[in-house]
């Protein structure tokens, strides 16, 4: 979609002012290596390679078949046997086995050498050589001698322990496949934990034996069978990725109530909750003995299926009216001495610490839970801020850090990249509370996400979020991010990922009769609006349609920031304008064809503001230019007129916005004014 505005020349040229190490030009992996050294050469693929496997790890086998069948399909070279003891040899060793369930803090390095005749890829754990056969393979390219792996060496390690992505299967689910195709995603960019939330005012995800009332009630017969689950938990061990449950406690609790009314603090609500205009969202009593032992008897349940060592019990949000409210509950209050309902919630939390200690677990929870009693070996993930973050290192708890990496606010990847864990007050910690900052999360709630918009909202920006788990702290160049990252989209579609399949399909759909082009001219050019925007434009429903273009196009316009890039070159250098040119003349004579074909369509009929927008950039655009280029000095009011027209077709409408109105705007304002 994009070349239809840059050519692929230009692009190139934008794009490539790296400051990466090592001709850093020539390779396109993300995230980025710790230590990089390029040489002379490539290995050739046109002979078949030999494989030779030292180490008795079950994944090494399922490793290097994952690499044949990608290889293949990068290719389209059929994968076979090699004939000749004089082809490419791809070595592959490591002696431990790891053990059967994968642990915070195992050795992740590797060492990847290759020359032209042969690949060695060494670590000292199973984990090392599953990432590096991800190196590996993104390290592939065709060129004038065919495909070839260029020659280098590697030596790479994690710069944090925990990498991770939150998916919310509660509010709307996702089925087991396309989890899996997401847990194949992020073994590519080395992310190390798949986070679930499973349970939340919308539904409980997951089949319980014991209480079965919990997915026959609270699920609307959409859950996880426990064989599913174990499924998932083998299906990701072999990529190198623990999967971490998340059943939100004392609030966020409304499928635990329909289930078990008894346990309420208030009257339940008498099915799940279906959108944000359902009502009353009571918490769990926490004052009763039965609520302890609902949960002993589903966490024990649930400790069984996933065999992590962490076990997240949620705890954010938790809104005291309920407590408040409820007489009997503040007359035990009283008489057990607890004064507000943040230490009602830390006497709730270490009950359910306990809980889980003795099923064998150790407690994350959100950074409410954080309280001077919170049992130390818990685990803190802030969703809040920094400020929580640095609290709960300082206080002595390991933590995650999640804001700034929320990817339901639809921020640009540069914004979640310059995200830096430790930074701010985090960076005046003492060297070993730094230490307990051991990774970080990206959070994907699904509000606005069904299964067939996920991964379009994950991967355009995910990789970014990986590298700076990844990566040295020193690696921040935005261009070659951006460059990298379009590489690794292409190459996630071979692993069945459809953030850009699915995308065009929706676009598809929603024009029906009316000739692609003209929408996709508009569609390149819009994003959703960003932070919680949207549900200030519409509330929340599981089960409305997400079917929109706001639903399709992707959280960031990769057209549109090439855009913004060739506007500010076009300012200083004449030679860019032709093409600037050809653009904004598409962009004013789109409105004109599709216009009236909108409000034949109920699913275009609300962009229209947004294509008469795009007209009028278009030609306030080409005014610019030619004053431009005429030498010509405008007037004040001239330029503030133009402005204004920018300014109102920048307005957002159906939930989306013109992102390159602000280059419109530089371009306006870089005319030379008269005296």
């Amino acid at each position: 979609m994009t070349m239809q505005y840059l050519t692929k020349a230009l692009c190139w040229a934008m794009l490539l002012s790296l400051v990466l190490p090592c001709r850093a030009a020539e390779v396109n992996l993300m995230p980025w290596p710790s230590k990089l050294e390029q040489r002379p050469g490539f290995l050739s693929l046109d002979s078949p390679l030999r494989y030779k496997v030292i180490g008795k790890d079950k994944r090494l086998p399922n490793a290097v078949s994952h690499f044949k069948e990608q290889l293949s399909l990068r290719t389209g070279i059929a994968s076979r046997a090699a004939e000749v003891t004089s082809s490419p040899v791809l070595e592959i060793r490591c002696q431990s086995i790891g053990p059967s369930i994968q642990k915070l803090g195992e050795d992740e390095s590797y060492q990847l050498s290759v020359v032209p005749e042969k690949v060695e890829l060494t670590a000292a754990n199973p984990l090392g050589i599953l990432r590096g056969v991800e190196t590996l393979l993104q390290l592939v390219q065709s060129g004038a001698s065919g495909w070839i792996i260029p020659a280098l060496e590697i030596d790479d390690h994690p710069r944090f322990l925990w990498r991770g992505l939150m998916i919310d299967v509660s509010r709307h689910f996702i089925p087991l496949e396309i989890l899996k195709r997401n847990i194949d995603g992020m073994a590519a960019v080395k992310l190390n934990v798949l986070h679930l939330h499973l349970s939340d005012d919308e539904g409980f995800r997951v089949e319980s034996r014991r209480a079965p009332r919990l997915q026959k009630l609270a699920s609307d017969g959409q859950f996880y069978t426990q064989q599913q689950i174990r499924e998932l938990v083998a299906y990701a061990h072999q990529r190198g990725i623990r999967i971490v449950p998340e059943f939100d406690v004392p609030a966020h609790a409304v499928s635990w109530l329909v289930a078990f009314p008894k346990l309420s603090s208030a009257v339940p609500p008498p099915h799940v909750v279906r959108g944000m205009a359902d009502g009353e969202r009571p918490t769990l009593d926490p004052t009763l003995p039965a609520t302890y032992a609902t949960l002993d008897t589903v966490f024990g349940e649930m400790a069984a299926l996933f065999p992590d060592q962490y076990f997240h019990i949620g705890g954010d949000e938790v809104d005291g009216k309920y407590w408040d409210r409820n007489e009997r509950i503040q007359l035990w209050m009283h008489k057990q001495e607890i004064k507000d309902n943040h230490a009602l919630q830390a006497y709730f939390n270490r009950r359910v610490q306990a809980i889980l200690a003795k099923h064998g677990k150790r407690m994350e929870g959100w950074d409410e839970i954080l309280a001077p009693e919170l049992p130390k070996n818990s685990l803190v993930q802030s969703w809040r801020g920094p400020e929580t973050l640095a609290n709960a290192a300082r206080m002595g708890y390991q933590t995650l850090l999640s804001a700034g990496w929320y990817l339901d606010l639809m921020f640009p990847a540069s914004l979640h990249y310059a995200v830096e864990p430790l930074s701010g007050q985090s960076a005046n910690l003492s060297a070993d509370e730094q230490t307990r900052i051991i990774g970080g999360e990206a959070a994907q709630w699904t509000e606005y996400v069904t299964p067939e918009v996920l991964d379009n909202r994950l991967w355009p920006r995910l990789g970014a979020i990986a590298e700076r788990l990844w990566s040295p702290k020193s690696i921040t160049d935005v261009d070659s991010m951006y460059r990298r990252l379009e590489v690794l989209n292409r190459n996630l579609e071979w692993l069945g990922l459809r953030q850009r399949s699915n995308s065009r399909r929706m676009l598809y759909r929603i024009a029906g009769n009316v000739p692609l082009d003209l929408v996709e001219t508009l569609a390149s050019q819009v994003e959703p609006v960003k932070d919680y925007d949207r549900g200030n434009t519409q509330s929340y429903d599981v089960l409305k349609p997400l079917n929109r273009l706001v639903d399709a196009v992707p959280p960031e316009s990769d057209a549109a920031r090439e855009m913004t890039a060739l506007i500010r070159h076009s300012i200083q250098d004449r030679s860019q304008r032709s093409e600037l040119r050809k653009i904004l003349i598409r962009w004013r004579d789109n409105d004109a064809q599709l216009a009236p074909l909108l409000p034949g369509s109920s699913l275009l009929a609300d962009l229209a503001p947004l294509s008469h927008g795009l007209s009028v950039l278009g030609t306030v655009g080409l005014q610019v230019l030619n004053e431009l280029d005429a030498g010509t000095l405008v007037t004040k009011e001239s330029r503030n007129q133009q402005l204004a027209a920018v300014n109102e077709s920048a307005a957002p409408h159906a939930e989306l916005m013109i992102v390159a109105a602000a280059a419109i705007r530089q371009l306006v304002e870089s005319q030379p004014l008269l005296p």
